[in-house]
């Protein structure tokens, strides 16, 4: 075949494979999802950048036409993808030299990312296009959490509501101790009143993701402490083998003072005194389990902003009955957990809290436990 012009290239040079595969992005300088925004918004590659070669109405469009018109379904399609890919060439996420080394993905290594991937080696650039597309990562990404967390050493921290559990946890990774945040992850506090204000929850695919990529990025040799959670935070819910692996996890507990924990959640929920209608709507989560009475006086506390009354019976009424039927009945080691004692959930105080949990000698082995439950 002639070049279209001279000096430029018709195809990728001779022996140089347009199909790549997970193991390159560690050798690729960049990766780019050709998705729609809709597609990337739901899950992504991590550090992918989204350069759409459809818009979400264009890929409805295509979708929708493929239906009982294949055949012209793909010469749409083409044309779309031509005319995107040529205006993304405009933009400056595509200024970099000439040996710039980009990995493209779509869903399934199919028209969207080969067509990039070869107008790119047109240019110049050495891109590839991932084989079986997001696809591939999708699967990583359960391989990842179906097989990864039973080899991991975990150490589980428990407490009741107000405790400290997830400031503990940063105190312990500024001291570089391994944790695994997962209401960080999860943008939710793991309560009926854990809705972050200024974080939406991840799509349930894009967490499994952030778990996937933490997990397999820490040290099997070394411990790591999480935070005792149930199966669900908000709206999304735990991987099996890894909850397995909590439930079956050392666990140790923080017991603080009521004083301290009630000054803990004044001072972490602070945020829901500024909208009491919006905090009234959440306590009524729970009418059933709290009886009506009980429940319009913490109602009529939301409205007034009195959220010390109303934080103190959530924990004598609410939280603590809860917590005491839930750790025993979800982890098997919590008869025995090792305990640590404070009146004070200050930063400074949880450091230090930190460095004493740090120090404390490992439990028996889960072999020699299941063995020898007694």
């Amino acid at each position: 075949m002639k070049e279209l012009l001279p000096g430029f290239p018709t195809s990728a040079p001779p022996g140089f494979d347009l199909r790549g595969t997970l193991e390159n992005r560690a050798d690729c300088d960049a990766i780019i999802d050709v998705r729609s925004p809709a597609e990337f918004a739901e899950d992504h590659i991590p550090g992918a950048l989204n350069c759409p070669v459809l818009s979400n109405d264009e890929r409805h469009e295509v979708g929708l036409l493929y239906a009982h018109a294949p055949f012209e379904a793909r010469k749409l399609g083409a044309g779309l993808v031509a005319k995107n890919i040529a205006a993304m060439l405009q933009t400056p996420a595509f200024d970099h030299p000439k040996n710039w080394r980009p990995l493209i993905y779509c869903w399934r290594g199919g028209m969207r990312s080969q067509s990039a991937a070869l107008w790119l080696n047109l240019i110049g650039w050495r891109a590839r296009y991932l084989s079986g597309g997001y696809k591939t990562w999708r699967k990583h990404v359960i391989h990842v959490l179906d097989t990864l967390p039973p080899q991991f050493q975990w150490r589980v921290i428990c407490g009741a509501t107000g405790s400290g559990k997830t400031r503990l946890l940063t105190a312990l990774a500024q001291q570089g101790e391994q944790t695994l945040d997962l209401e960080d992850l999860a943008a939710h506090r793991g309560s009926v009143l854990g809705d972050l204000p200024d974080r939406r929850q991840p799509a349930q695919k894009e967490f499994e993701t952030r778990l996937a990529e933490h997990i397999e990025g820490s040290d099997p040799a070394k411990v790591i402490y999480v935070e005792a959670e149930s199966r669900k935070i908000g709206k999304l819910t735990l991987p099996n083998a890894l909850i397995e692996a909590m439930r079956a996890a050392p666990c140790l507990e923080i017991c603080a003072t009521e004083k301290a924990r009630l000054a803990y959640l004044l001072d972490d929920y602070a945020h829901l005194g500024d909208n009491p209608t919006d905090l009234a709507a959440r306590l009524e989560h729970l009418r059933g389990p709290i009886d009506n009475i009980t429940l319009n006086r913490w109602k009529r506390w939301a409205h007034e902003r009195n959220l010390p009354d109303l934080f103190r019976e959530l924990i004598t009424c609410h939280y603590d009955p809860l917590y005491t039927r839930s750790q025993h009945k979800n982890f098997r080691r919590f008869a025995d957990a090792q305990q640590v004692m404070t009146n004070d959930l200050s930063e400074e105080s949880l450091q230090k809290l930190a460095t004493e949990v740090i120090k404390l000698p490992h439990l028996l082995s889960y072999r020699t436990y299941e063995e020898n439950p007694a």
